[in-house]
């Protein structure tokens, strides 16, 4: 078969799983050819070798079964950064891009300031901030050995250095000193959601995403623990889901933050909570 013959017998089987099973072909496509996109366009009647049609097959058949593409291909971008992902990791979402933009509109942009993110999975949080910001000093931390280990394989591959990774269970896990800023994308869906996707369910990692207390365990805790490591004036900003925009807020508030408020994300649904401590 040929590249475009490929391309569209893949689309035809895709389509019934994934709502872009054209974009789903080429990319793994891409990969398997090392190739750009255009490159299809311009050989539609290029042919695979037998090796690369084996690893187009295995591919595939990955997908089909549900597989999240970005654990297929093995990487991610967020913030324009071009993560290394594994199953060991929460895939990085666009929606999580907004924690950064608020961290970087309500920090000092050239002050040195210390900063924590909690959970950091791949280091997307911690790199893409560390990317923006040379002067700060970014602290990560997670519980999971092997996610600490990608997310180190990450800071060395992005040449970025001011970021130091500790294992351990959210602020438990960090230097004792005060930070101008915690950051987190915990988990926060509900043990009992069914509307989660299947292939959400299936193969990303539980524990980076179910929280108990209706999906609230971790965002008050953490909301807990921030208070004895923030500085005067510091601001912790947490992620959670499009209906707990309410609920996070008085959790905050009830631990005494202050300036509290939630922000909406692309789609109009309020996504993370920033609040002081004063």
């Amino acid at each position: 078969m040929t590249i475009a013959e490929l391309l569209n017998d893949a689309t035809s089987q895709l389509a019934t799983n994934s709502a872009t099973p054209r974009l789903d072909a080429e990319l793994l496509l891409m990969k398997i050819l090392a190739v750009e996109r255009g490159y299809f366009y311009t050989h539609p009647e290029g042919k695979l070798t037998t090796e690369q049609l084996e690893c187009w097959y295995s591919m595939l058949q990955q997908r089909l079964s549900g597989r999240p593409i970005a654990y297929i291909l093995g990487q991610q971008e967020f913030w324009s950064l071009n993560l290394k992902v594994t199953s060991d990791v929460l895939i990085p979402r666009k929606e999580t891009e907004l924690l950064v933009e608020i961290a970087l509109q309500k920090l000092p942009k050239n002050e040195v300031l210390s900063v924590a993110d909690l959970g950091t999975g791949s280091g997307a949080i911690a790199l893409a901030l560390a990317r923006e910001r040379s002067k700060w000093r970014i602290f990560a931390t997670d519980l999971s050995v092997e996610a600490l280990i990608l997310a180190k394989e990450n800071a060395t591959n992005l040449k970025i250095e001011n970021v130091e990774f500790f294992c351990g269970d959210w602020c438990c896990a960090l230097p004792e000193i005060k930070y101008e800023a915690i950051i987190a994308n915990p988990p926060y869906i509900d043990l009992s959601d069914q509307n989660v996707a299947a292939s959400v369910r299936q193969f990303e990692p539980y524990a980076a995403l179910f929280a108990k207390d209706d999906g609230l365990e971790a965002i008050r805790l953490i909301a807990d623990q921030a208070r004895s490591h923030l500085k005067t004036g510091g601001w912790l900003f947490l992620e959670h889901g499009f209906l707990q925009g309410a609920a996070v807020v008085e959790i905050l508030q009830d631990f005494g933050y202050c300036d509290v408020c939630d922000h909406l994300d692309l789609a109009g649904y309020g996504r993370a909570v920033a609040g002081r401590l004063l």
